[in-house]
């Protein structure tokens, strides 16, 4: 947890008091490599902070699935709309390594909010993390094609290309493993 703190306290200012407050709410929980964390249909009741760990975000459809999103440790995850809105989330969450999570449920952040200085503004950056990373997916996705989408997860994000199965970022970028296969061998 002590990782957390000083994570908290870089980016956020955290006093002793509002971490002891916040702190007090979070629940540590391992996953295993292939555990869905968040399945679909379940409501998600969880705001949680990667503290080690790859997890994939994906539609699961009965031929292929969508996956529209990686997390790694140093992030928050969540099926954020679900979490939101309390109702049955549409997407799957599942683990891609071994990891941990310190987890923050629905009923416990609103009490944050409520009982700390500190506490919206964390929940207002974890919120605007989230929407970054989905408003910047959607408008490569509307403005590039598959090879410049390919490109650019590897500048920005090299560690998707050692860490995770190519069939999973074909999925990722919008197309087949095929297909990115023929990228690969075309730009190398």
């Amino acid at each position: 947890m002590e990782e957390i703190r000083i994570y908290f306290e870089q980016h956020y200012g955290i006093s002793s008091s509002d971490w002891t407050v916040f702190s007090s709410k979070l629940r540590q929980k391992d996953f295993k490599k292939k555990e869905t964390l968040l399945d679909v249909g379940q409501v998600e009741n969880y705001l949680s902070y990667v503290q080690r760990g790859i997890i994939r975000q994906y539609i699961p459809l009965e031929n292929v699935d969508l996956t529209f999103g990686f997390v790694f440790g140093g992030s928050f995850v969540s099926g954020y709309d679900s979490f939101l809105l309390q109702k049955p989330s549409e997407y799957r969450l599942e683990a891609l390594t071994e990891g941990v999570l310190w987890q923050l449920s629905y009923h416990d952040l609103q009490e944050v909010y409520k009982s700390s200085r500190i506490g919206n503004f964390i929940g207002r950056k974890a919120s605007e993390e989230l929407y970054l990373k989905k408003s910047k997916r959607e408008i490569s996705l509307l403005q590039d094609s598959a090879e410049e989408r390919y490109l650019k997860l590897f500048e920005e994000r090299p560690e998707l290309l050692r860490e995770i199965p190519l069939k999973y970022i074909a999925s990722y970028i919008g197309v087949t493993p095929q297909a990115l296969s023929r990228i690969r061998r075309r730009i190398s």
